[in-house]
C-alpha cells in the first residue's frame, strides 16, 4: 500500500469498507466503529513505518480494517470464531497489534510506556501513536496517561478519533467539549509558519520547547478566545479535522510525526460511514448480527416463546422495584443498552445515570448515594468491575454500604474472548469483608436475589448472572427473599454431591440426570450465595459424601471449589473434591457451547467426572 499515489488511498478505503461489510454481513462482529475508522487506519499505516513504529488502539473494535492490512484478508473470515482471528487486536496474533485492546481508555499510558521504552534504548527515531476513540477519553486512566505526558520527555501522538459514540452515545462534561473545541484557520496558518521559520533559523531545542508551546498555547488562546484543555497540559493541539479525507489526514500526520514533544491530532470521524443504516442508527449497528448488505435488514432470528436476555430480566426488574421505592437508582459505566439499564431510564430518568468508561467512579458514585440513604443498582460487566475493585474495597465495604453491584456478563461471554470473560470475580471478591455474593440458577432467582438486595441493608450486595438467555419463559414471579448465606438441596443422592452456584447449575443438573440413567445417584445442591457460604449445608454434605465435585462459571482458583475444600479441611472432613470451572488460563475466543466443551464445563464432560469419581474407590461415607 505505501508504494500507492495518495491518490489511489481514497479506492483502497471503499475496498476495505466493501470487504468488511461483506465478511460481517455473514459473520457478525463490531461493523460501525471499524467502518468509521477505515480512513484513519490507511492514513496511519501510509504515514508510519509500522510495526517498526507503534500503533496502539484504544477501543479495539475499531481496528478491522487494521487487521485486514496487516496480513490478516484472508483470514478475516474466521473473525471471532474459535480457533479463528479474534475480535481484538493481540500481540499474539500480529506483531502489528502492539498491545491488548479489549475495553477502553489505556491507549495513552501502554504507548507513553513504549515511547519512554524506546527514548531509554537510543531508539527515539521510533514512533509510537495512541488511536483513542469510542468514548475511551471519558476514562480516568486516560487522564493519567495525559498528565504523565505531559512531564515526561517523550514524542507520543496521540490521536483522538471522535465520533460522538461508544457503544451508546458518549456522556458528560468531556463529551460537551469535544463537540464545542474550535480551532481558527488563522490560528493553525500563523502557528505553522511561525514553527516553520523558527525551526529554519535553528532557534528551536528541546530546552526552549516548552517556551516555545507556552507561546503557541497563548497565541491560540488571544486569537480563539478559548483555553484548549489538552494545551493546557502541555500537549500539542491539531484539529479538529475531517477523519474521513484520508489524504488530508496523511498530510497532517506526515506534518506532525517529527515533531518533538507530546502531540495531540483531534480528527471528527461518523460511526458507520459508508454504509448508510450503520450511518443512522450507530448504536443498533455496532454490533448488529447478520445482515442483508444489500437491503439492510438485520437477520434477526425469529422471535418464539423464549426464555428472556438475563439483562432484560434485570432491567424489568429494577423498573419494577423502582417504581416501589424512590431511594432506587440506577448506576452503569457507559453499557445502557448492553445491560438493560435503558428501562429504567426511560421509566425514571431521573434517578438513572450513564457515568461513561468510569467504573471506578460508578462504584464510589453509587457509594456516596448509598451514604445519603440511596439505594444504587450497579450494574457493570464482570470483566469491567476489574477496574473498580479498590473502589469497592475502600469507597463501599469498609462503610458496609447499601450498593447492589449486578455484574453482567459472568462467566465466559463468547466470541468477544479473553478480555471480556468474567472470570475473575467470584475469586476476587470473595476475600473483601462485609461484600455478599450471590449468583441465581434461572430468572426467577435473580428477580428474588434483586428484591433481597434491595432489603438488606449488611453491605455491597452482588449478583451476577451470565451473558444471554436464561432457561424460563414465565419469569415475571413475586419476588420473594432468599435468605441470606442460605443454599438448597435440589436432588437426593447417595454416590457423589454435585455443588454449583449460578445458571451453570442447569448444565450441571442435565449431567446428573444423564448419570441417573447410567445408576450413578448424584445429589445436586445450589449455593445460591457464596459468601456467606451455607455451613450448614456444607455440614451436611461433608458427613454424607466421600465423593464431592464443584461446578462454577468462573475460575477454579479461588471460587466455590476452593470454598468448599477450604471448609471441607477445618471442620475435619475428609472428602475427595474435583473442581470443575474456568482452568487457570486465559480462554480464548469461540461460541458457549466451544468453550464449555474446551474447559470441561459441559454436560458430557461433568458426566464423565461423576463417572470418573464415582469408580474411584471408596463409596458412601
Amino acid at each position: 500500500m505505501r508504494k500507492l499515489a495518495v491518490d489511489k488511498l481514497p479506492a483502497v478505503c471503499d475496498e476495505l469498507r466493501k470487504y468488511i461489510i461483506d465478511v460481517l454481513s455473514e459473520r457478525p462482529g463490531h461493523l460501525g466503529a471499524s467502518l468509521g475508522a477505515v480512513e484513519l487506519t490507511v492514513a496511519l499505516h501510509y504515514v508510519f513505518n509500522t510495526p517498526d513504529d507503534r500503533i496502539v488502539w484504544d477501543v479495539g473494535h475499531q481496528a478491522y480494517s487494521h487487521k485486514i492490512l496487516t496480513g490478516r484478508r484472508e483470514a478475516f473470515h474466521t473473525l471471532r470464531q474459535f480457533g479463528g482471528i479474534g475480535g481484538f487486536p493481540h500481540p499474539e496474533e500480529s506483531a502489528y497489534d502492539t498491545f491488548i485492546a479489549g475495553h477502553a481508555s489505556n491507549s495513552i499510558s501502554a504507548a507513553l510506556g513504549m515511547s519512554t521504552a524506546f527514548e531509554i534504548a537510543g531508539e527515539g527515531g521510533r514512533h509510537v501513536v495512541a488511536v483513542i476513540g469510542d468514548g475511551a477519553m471519558t476514562g480516568g486512566l486516560a487522564f493519567e496517561g495525559i498528565n504523565n505526558a505531559s512531564i515526561d520527555p517523550n514524542n507520543l501522538l496521540i490521536v483522538l478519533n471522535d465520533n460522538d459514540m461508544s457503544i451508546d452515545r458518549n456522556v458528560g462534561g468531556m463529551n460537551r467539549y469535544l463537540v464545542d473545541i474550535t480551532t481558527s484557520q488563522t490560528y493553525n496558518h500563523i502557528r505553522y509558519e511561525v514553527y516553520q521559520r523558527l525551526l529554519k533559523l535553528n532557534l528551536i531545542s528541546e530546552d526552549r520547547r516548552e517556551n516555545i508551546l507556552r507561546f503557541n498555547n497563548s497565541l491560540k488562546a488571544l486569537i480563539n478566545r478559548q483555553h484548549n484543555l489538552f494545551e493546557g497540559f502541555s500537549i500539542r493541539y491539531f484539529g479538529p479535522i475531517d477523519g474521513h479525507d484520508v489524504g488530508d489526514l496523511v498530510k497532517k500526520l506526515g506534518d506532525i510525526k517529527d515533531m518533538k514533544g507530546p502531540k495531540l491530532l483531534h480528527i471528527k470521524t461518523k460511526k458507520g460511514k459508508g454504509y448508510k443504516p450503520a450511518e443512522q442508527s450507530a448504536t443498533v449497528w455496532h454490533a448488529p448480527g447478520r445482515f442483508n448488505k444489500d437491503t439492510g435488514q438485520r437477520l434477526l432470528p425469529e422471535r418464539t416463546n423464549e426464555p428472556q436476555l438475563y439483562q432484560d430480566v434485570f432491567g424489568h426488574t429494577l423498573v419494577e422495584l423502582a417504581e416501589k421505592d424512590q431511594r432506587i437508582t440506577g448506576v452503569t459505566p457507559a453499557m445502557p443498552t448492553g445491560c438493560s439499564m435503558t428501562y429504567m431510564m426511560k421509566a425514571f430518568p431521573d434517578r438513572a445515570f450513564d457515568v461513561g468508561i468510569a467504573e471506578g467512579h460508578a462504584v464510589t458514585f453509587s457509594a456516596g448515594m448509598a451514604k445519603e440513604g440511596m439505594i444504587p443498582f450497579c450494574n457493570i460487566y464482570s470483566s469491567f468491575l476489574q477496574r473498580a475493585y479498590d473502589q469497592v474495597i475502600h469507597d463501599a465495604a469498609i462503610l458496609k454500604l447499601h450498593v447492589v453491584l449486578c455484574l453482567d456478563r459472568a462467566g465466559l461471554v463468547g466470541e468477544d474472548g479473553v478480555t471480556h470473560h468474567g472470570a475473575f470475580d467470584l475469586a476476587y471478591l470473595r476475600p473483601i469483608p462485609n461484600v455478599i455474593i450471590s449468583s441465581p440458577l434461572n430468572e426467577i432467582d435473580l428477580r428474588n436475589l434483586m428484591f433481597t438486595a434491595y432489603k438488606t441493608d449488611r453491605g455491597p450486595f452482588v449478583i451476577r448472572y451470565p451473558r444471554g438467555k436464561g432457561e424460563l419463559r414465565d419469569w415475571q414471579n413475586e419476588m420473594e427473599l432468599l435468605p441470606v448465606g442460605r443454599g438448597r438441596r435440589l436432588r437426593e443422592g447417595t454416590d457423589v454431591a454435585v455443588v454449583t452456584i449460578g445458571p451453570i447449575g442447569n448444565v450441571a443438573r442435565q449431567a446428573i440426570e444423564a448419570a441417573a440413567e447410567e445408576g450413578i445417584s448424584a445429589a445436586h445442591y445450589d449455593m445460591i450465595y457464596l459468601k456467606p457460604i451455607d455451613a450448614e449445608l456444607l455440614h451436611e454434605i461433608g458427613r454424607r459424601y466421600s465423593r464431592i465435585i464443584t461446578v462454577e462459571n468462573g475460575t477454579v482458583v479461588g471460587g466455590l471449589g476452593t470454598a468448599v475444600m477450604e471448609f471441607m479441611m477445618e471442620h475435619g472432613y475428609t472428602p475427595r473434591v474435583q473442581r470443575i470451572g474456568i482452568p487457570d488460563r486465559f480462554i480464548e475466543h469461540g461460541s458457549i457451547a466451544e468453550l464449555y466443551n474446551l474447559c470441561g464445563m459441559d454436560a458430557p464432560h461433568i458426566l464423565e467426572a461423576i463417572r470418573s469419581l464415582v469408580g474411584q474407590k471408596g463409596g458412601q461415607a
